[in-house]
């Protein structure tokens, strides 16, 4: 024995409101969409019949409610019980006229969005030569069929309000909503008498239509765009333009894009019509075939989307190529807001890869430079793979003349390290702190017996912090020292403080992945150069010595933006209380 579900219509209704929908708002779209298709069906036999959307408001009707008038096909009795009695049969649609590709909505679902603002829907419908009918359908899923008064072809569904919810009805709000979805129809739709239609799409224009467009951005979008750029998949049935951002943008923000399906808005912030990287341009499209999601807010994630989104990001690559070629002023302009998005594309794009290379200007310890310039000028392309890195080592790589650059800002490192696989000529180096030490110069022979008892002194005091103390001569003779770690005594070190502090279980782990031996420890380079260090190597007292060389140890650290650990931060305040103290002599509190 097979039964048949009992459908609730009022749970149907909140399902709808809470979960379906996003707002109230939609049903002036649905009922738009039911009026445009009843249109479409009459032009399907007389293409040059005049369609009309007339809406009365709450306001303008007198009685509180909404009326929505259009000259479309209509329907008969049978029609009106198979397309609006009956939630979610599509059996009967391709006879019925309503299932072909031109139609942008479904029927009867969407009519019944109207329960969101309305307690009460009555449809007066008629179909060419037949009968006139009233469908009569009731919030609480009761519904009837009359017989209607005589009226043209067409249809008029008169919505009574909820209470609670009038304002949506008003004059105003629905003059804003028929505008905001109904704007680029084809159809002339007017509410209370005024037409809220333009017909043409702005990127249709026919006259300087790149002014149009930017227009049509200032009043649609909110902003005057950097610049515009015309779209146009086929494959999708997509048009339209992309509105390049003036300002700059969080790319971790995924920006929302205005998309029409058959002239009809989907939604204003609809995502994953662009790749992630192109996060500085918004776009306003039509398409018809692109296909939406249940509650036609969104776009349904398929094959065809993942093509459109492809073709799209493949014209924004283009505009960027031409600009280079045509504008680098404009281009530079342009990167200097939105280089991260570009930087991003070049990690995977080889034209973006270029065009970052030969324009964007990177940070350099000899000044602001492109990578091109800068392999020009130097033969390989050394850098800092971060920020601390390269404040340690720039003013030192510049005084031996070795140019670094800052790979530490964001993709900078990445887009370095791409470059051989565009260019195998291209060389680069990621310089090492320790690299440094072979361009300075030792002391001599000398002067290194006459500095051992000083070093001695040194050594055993920096011991304890796995701290190794040299001497060498290098530029600038300004600076007294030099912290110096390898990426590999860094982890090392970072290993082992991870290591005191983790339990037995986790302990035995990192000791079964430790090493067998550990790395060359950092290095204290104290510069002989100095005349300050050459003073303090020639002192007598051997603990004014040590103190003088924790503070330069602590300095190092400080000046080459090195994480301080306890222990530092300890011999820091030692030392300068230490110094401070043989400085400021007494014989005690004063009287």
């Amino acid at each position: 024995m097979s039964n048949t579900f009992q459908v609730d219509l009022r749970g149907i209704v909140d399902l709808l409101s809470h979960h379906l929908y996003g707002s109230p708002q939609v049903y002036v779209r649905e009922l738009l969409q039911n009026a445009v298709d009843a249109i479409t069906a009459v032009r399907h036999g007389d293409p040059e019949a005049a369609g009309t959307v007339a809406i009365e408001s709450a306001d303008a009707t007198g009685d509180g409610t909404l009326r929505i008038t259009d000259n479309g096909i209509g329907l008969t009795e049978a029609q009106v019980h198979e397309l609006l009695a009956t939630i979610g049969r599509s059996s009967k649609r391709d006879d019925l006229g309503f299932a072909r590709h031109e139609f942008l909505g479904q029927f009867g679902i969407g009519l019944l969005s109207c329960f969101l603002v309305a307690d009460e829907i009555r449809v007066h419908t008629r179909r060419g030569d037949a009968a006139p009918v009233i469908w009569t359908g009731f919030a609480d899923g009761r519904y009837e069929v009359t017989p209607g008064p005589e009226r043209a072809p067409g249809t008029s569904v008169t919505l009574i309000p909820r209470r609670g919810a009038e304002q949506w009805l008003t004059g105003p709000e629905v003059t804003r909503l028929a505008a905001l979805y109904g704007s680029m129809l084809p159809i002339e739709v007017t509410v209370d008498g005024e037409r809220t239609t333009i017909g043409t799409p702005p990127w249709e224009s026919t006259s300087d239509r790149h002014k149009t467009l930017r227009r049509y951005a200032e009043s649609t979008l909110g902003f005057t765009p950097f610049d515009v750029i015309e779209l146009n998949v086929p494959e999708a049935g997509l048009s339209g333009a992309a509105f390049v951002l003036p300002t700059p943008i969080n790319p971790a923000v995924r920006g929302g894009h205005r998309v029409y399906l058959k002239r009809m808005l989907l939604a204003e912030a609809v995502e994953g019509l662009l790749p992630e990287w192109a996060f500085f341009a918004r776009c306003v499209v039509d398409s018809t075939e692109l296909r939406p999601t249940a509650s036609r807010e969104a776009l349904y994630e398929d094959g065809l989307l993942e093509s459109a989104r492809e073709a799209i990001a493949d014209q924004l690559r283009g505009w960027l190529v031409r600009l280079s070629t045509t504008d680098p002023r404009r281009l530079a302009e342009f990167l200097s807001i939105h280089h991260l998005g570009v930087k991003a594309l070049a990690l995977h794009d080889a034209e973006m890869l270029r065009l970052v290379e030969q324009w964007w200007p990177m940070e350099t310890n000899m000044g602001r430079s492109t990578l091109a310039e800068f392999r020009a000028r130097h033969g390989v392309i050394r850098y800092a793979a971060t920020l601390d890195e390269f404040r340690q080592l720039a003013a030192v790589a510049a005084a031996q003349d070795v140019g670094v650059v800052n790979g530490g800002y964001t993709y900078d490192a990445d887009i370095i390290e791409r470059l051989p696989a565009l260019d195998p000529e291209v060389r680069v180096e990621r310089l090492e702190p320790t690299d440094l030490t072979t361009s300075f110069d030792a002391v001599d022979r000398e002067t290194e017996l006459r500095l051992r008892p000083f070093l001695t002194i040194a050594q055993r005091r920096l011991d304890r912090l796995g701290c190794e103390v040299v001497v060498r001569a290098f530029e600038p003779a300004s600076l007294p020292s030099l912290y110096l770690v390898s990426r590999a005594a860094a982890f090392h070190g970072e290993f082992t403080a991870t290591r005191e502090k983790a339990d037995d279980l986790w302990g035995g782990v990192l000791d079964a992945l430790a090493g067998s031996a550990p790395p060359d420890r950092p290095q204290l380079v104290l510069n002989h150069r100095n005349p300050l260090v050459r003073r303090i190597t020639a002192l007598a007292d051997p603990e004014l010595t040590a103190l003088a060389v924790e503070s330069l140890y602590g300095q190092a650290l400080l000046l080459g933006y090195h994480p301080i650990r306890p222990a530092d931060a300890a011999l820091l305040n030692t030392s300068f209380l230490g110094l401070l103290g043989r400085a400021v002599p007494g014989s005690g509190d004063p009287a």
